[in-house]
Parts: structure tokens; sequence; C-alpha cells
């Protein structure tokens, strides 16, 4: 019940680092699985969701030593391949583990998982996929068990390109015999990490980052040593703590390819972006309303969606956002509506009318990324606002307050005494 107090009107500038995507260490993580021995990641991220993935691969029997950013995972000892139903509720990506556990043990018992209330994630790609190769699955009670005596290579055709049953195709495949195909798979870079990580372990895994991609089965794999890829949601999200508060900003650690979308849209907005090698730097321009779609990678990223709102807030003229990813990822708009925007929902869209300015609120962040942009609207309003619920906030953004502290915003942590 830890909250944010935060006072707004402070221009941020100066230059950050961003950390190692979350999105990326949870299903290397979940990977480590496939072999028996010591796998060290490097840039890992001290985010609640890794600490949840951790204490999951430690009650199915790994061993785990954390040293700053690097993470050493002992899975010699893994006998287990039933994963505690409190655990699986904790945390959405807690699902990558079906395809690991399927390929080293041929099985896996597991519940729903849970997460961010942003709308119905369904699981039926990934257990469609599972069954492509061999799976047997069967769902009764919120249980999903799914066994195989021999996992064998197919062709895997998703109706959407979703990246976490892509992720959990390619890691049960890898120890499958033959050859699998995944067409119309998810393009996202986390994608491309999770390939060369498995590739690093023995795997034979060719295309990521397009929408095919084949496996080439193996029957044993290795442990390996890998770094985390930057996390280019949080340098999104810096890219906007800088615009909304009219500063100067360079993000730093990140590839620029990987935000082009971001870039784009940031520039139609009115604001100067400068690009160097591993840096995008942004600085203040007058903001006008630009129409916003989220779109599967390489679109406008569902996770940014959130914080650009916030900005679109106090640009000029009128703006729409149309969310095609997740229904329900409007929560934030009732606390942004608190702080004196103007925005009208209906269905899958939202109509933005530019304000002057902000004001200082207390407001509740109903998920990770909405807490994010309510941090960022915060930021740029006048006067004193109190952000509830950041625990949230704290499950995809490592230390937040003191990284944007060292932007010069005014905010700190007031930790709830028990």
């Amino acid at each position: 019940m830890d909250r944010f107090i935060v006072q707004g009107e402070v221009q941020l500038c100066g230059s950050i680092a961003v950390s190692g995507a979350k999105n990326a260490t949870l299903p290397v993580m979940a990977a480590s699985l496939l072999c028996s021995g010591i796998t060290v990641l490097h840039n890992v991220p001290n985010l609640r969701d890794i600490r949840i993935m951790q204490e999951i691969l430690t009650l199915l029997g790994a061993k785990i030593v954390r040293q700053q950013h690097t993470m050493i995972i002992d899975t010699t000892g893994v006998n287990k391949a039933e994963i505690p139903e409190n655990l699986m509720r904790e945390m959405r990506a807690s699902v990558f583990l079906m395809g690991p556990l399927l390929g080293r043990f041929r099985k896996v018992k597991l519940s729903y998982p849970g997460g961010c209330a942003i709308g119905p994630r369904p699981i039926n790609l990934h257990i469609k996929a599972l069954e492509k190769i061999g799976a047997t699955v069967i769902e009764s009670y919120g249980y999903i068990d799914a066994v195989s005596t021999k996992l064998t290579g197919g062709k895997i055709q998703f109706d959407f390109p979703s990246v976490g049953a892509t992720e959990n195709a390619m890691m049960a495949a890898v120890l499958a015999s033959g050859v699998t195909v995944i067409h119309n798979a998810a393009r996202e870079p986390e994608i491309i990490d999770l390939q060369a990580f498995l590739n690093k372990m023995g795997a034979k895994v060719y295309g990521a980052g397009t929408d095919t991609i084949r496996i080439e089965g193996v029957n044993k794999l290795n442990a390996a040593e890998h770094t985390i890829m930057p996390d280019r949601i949080e340098a999104g999200t810096f890219l906007l703590a800088g615009a909304i508060t009219s500063g100067d900003v360079v993000v730093e650690g990140i590839l620029p390819e990987y935000l082009f979308s971001v870039i784009d849209k940031l520039q139609e907005i009115g604001l100067q972006i400068d690009i160097g090698y591993n840096y995008i730097r942004v600085r203040a321009g007058e903001m006008r309303g630009v129409d916003v779609n989220t779109l599967p990678y390489p679109g406008f990223p569902t996770d940014l969606q959130a914080p650009l709102l916030s900005l679109l807030t106090i640009a000029k003229g009128s703006s729409i956002i149309t969310e095609t990813i997740f229904e329900n990822r409007f929560k934030h708009v009732d606390e942004l509506t608190r702080m004196g925007a103007r925005i009208k929902v209906e269905g899958r869209t939202a109509i933005v009318r530019g304000v002057n300015g902000l004001t200082g609120a207390i407001v509740s962040a109903p998920d990770l990324r909405a807490g994010g942009a309510l941090v960022l609207a915060a930021l740029a309003a006048k006067g004193t606002s109190e952000i509830e619920h950041v625990s949230h906030i704290d499950r995809g953004y490592e230390q937040l307050e003191v990284k944007l502290r060292s932007l010069g915003a005014n905010i700190y942590r007031l930790k709830q005494v028990t």
C-alpha cells in the first residue's frame, strides 16, 4: 500500500539509462528450465514480477542467487512440473512455464494465470499451439493439465500474433523431434531476445522478428550465459515524461529501431527528437493532438498507450486513441479526469480534448501501465498529487521514483507502516 507523492510543474532534464526488459527477462527465466545446469543472466531488472517468477522457479526445485542485476539459476534440482495456484494468480507471465516444463518433463499442471486486469487474455492460443506439436491438454475446474509421451514438430498457425503464445510454442518446440514452423508469429524484439538465448543453449531457432519462425528440434539443451535486452517500454515512458514536462531528456542504452513507431508519433505531436546509435533525446515543442491506434509490433505498443494518453491531455486540439489489443485498458481515464483531463471513452476508443493544464489530485493506479501514466500526469500537474497502489507500478518499473528524481522530478515514496 505504498504511495507516491509528486510535486508537479518541474521540467525534467538530463540523461537516464534504462533497465533490462521485464518482458524479455520472464520468458528467458522460464526457458532456463529446459535444461539441467547453471544459467547466468545479466541486466536483470529488480521488479516484483521478476521476484514472483524467481519464487516459482525456486518452488519447482531451482536454486537462484541474485548479485545486483545478475541472476544465477541452477536448474539441476528441478523435479516438479506443477505450479502453485497462488503464484499463478499473481502474474500473467507465469503461463510462460507451460512450454519449458512440457518440453523437459513432458507434463505440466497449472491454474489459469492472473496479472493486471486489462481485459480478457485467453490462453487458447497457447493451448492450441502445444496441441499442434503433440501435447494432450485437459482443462477442468480452473486447471490446465498438459502431457505428451512425445513432442513432434508440426505447423502452428496463429489467428492473432500473440507474443506469449509465440514464445511458449518456441520453448516447447526446441526439444520436439522434427521441425516446427510458426506462422503469423508475433514479431516483438523480446522474441528475438528469447531466440538468442535459446540458440546459446544449443537450440536451432530461426526467423524471430519476422512472422514465420522455424524450429529444428534437438535432443538436449545446455545452460548458457545471456544479457537481457534493454526495456523499450521503460524507455518510451521516460521519453514521454520528458515531453509532458516540457523538458530535455536523453534516454540511453536503448535500440532506437525498437521505438520507431513511438518516435514517429512524438514527432507528429510536435516534439523535437534526436536519435543516436544507442540513445534517443526528446526536447520540448508545441504539442498538438494526434490519432493513435495500438497495434502488434512494429505498430504503436499497447503498453505505451496509457502514458501517451496522459501526454495528449495537455496537447492542443483533439486526439483519438483506439485500443485494438486489450478491451479494458482505459481504466486510468477516470483518474486523469480527477486531475482535470477531458476524455470521453466510447468502447475501445478514447477521445481526448486538450486542456491548458492538469491539477494535482489523489488518484489510484489500477494496473501497471496506467500507474505509469498517472505518474507522468502528476509530473506535469499543478500542485501535489498522491498516487496510491504503486505496487502495480513496481511490477514493471524499477525504482521509478529514484530514476525520475535523477532527472529533477520532485517525487518520493511514502511507505505504508504496518
